[in-house]
């Protein structure tokens, strides 16, 4: 059975020349977390970076989710090494490299028009359950953000989900991350700000299986891409 499309070699050389793009709106401001440098908002009445409470998590229900976003291992024809992950927003798959032929991949939720982020970073901070800050844009223009100006606590119904993962560059929080959500029917969809969702049980899975100092790769915009399955 054909599956969707899969790296290859020159994608991957393409990938590797990505430049790192930061808008200077998202240095300015808070995406989900990080130095506290926007007004209005009180640090003492943050809440702990993580839930005190690591939360079951719950299975998302597949069968509502199309199968080319179920979790699976696929062929990989690239010169990333293992342990690297990829990003590919166009196709919404992340792809975790397990060895010179083969990936682990996932189906994810990306930025919608106006959000979108590409570049290499690497695994800067890993969080279970982690609080959001919503950024300040967001709270002057959504009363539900405004609520949550000093942070939602980590839990169940925290937009950031059962995990995240802190994309960091030249030691700088890029102020995107990888993260879960409470929303399984965003994955396959372009509707987040700027971040990578996936499901929660495949955040926290991949959580244990990656370290910090970890390269990712957010590719941008290449359209020859070729799909192989791993038979």
């Amino acid at each position: 059975m054909k599956l969707d499309k899969e790296f290859s070699r020159r994608s991957m050389l393409a990938l590797s020349a990505a430049a790192l793009f930061l808008p200077q709106s998202a240095r300015a401001n808070p995406f989900y977390d990080g130095d506290i440098t926007a007004d209005g908002r009180n640090p003492a009445l943050f809440p702990p970076p993580e839930s005190v409470i690591d939360y079951p998590v719950p299975p998302a229900d597949l069968s509502k989710i199309p199968d080319q976003f179920h979790r699976q291992i696929v062929a990989y024809d690239g010169f990333e090494l293992a342990g690297t992950l990829i990003v590919d927003p166009q196709e919404r798959h992340l792809y975790h490299v397990i060895d010179e032929s083969s990936a682990m991949r996932y189906g994810v939720g990306v930025g919608r028009a106006g959000f979108e982020w590409s570049g290499e970073a690497v695994v800067g901070m890993k969080r279970r359950w982690p609080r959001w800050l919503p950024p300040i844009e967001m709270t002057q223009r959504d009363l539900k953000a405004a609520v949550w100006l000093n942070g939602m606590p980590g839990g169940p119904e925290n937009p950031l989900g059962a995990r995240a993962l802190y994309l960091h560059a030249n030691n700088v929080d890029t102020l995107y991350r990888i993260h879960g959500t409470n929303e399984p029917h965003s994955i396959g969809k372009a509707m987040s700000s700027g971040c990578i969702r996936m499901l929660n049980q495949d955040v926290a899975e991949l959580y244990e299986k990656v370290n910090i100092g970890t390269r990712v790769v957010v590719r941008g915009k290449v359209d020859d891409m070729i799909a192989e399955p791993n038979i």
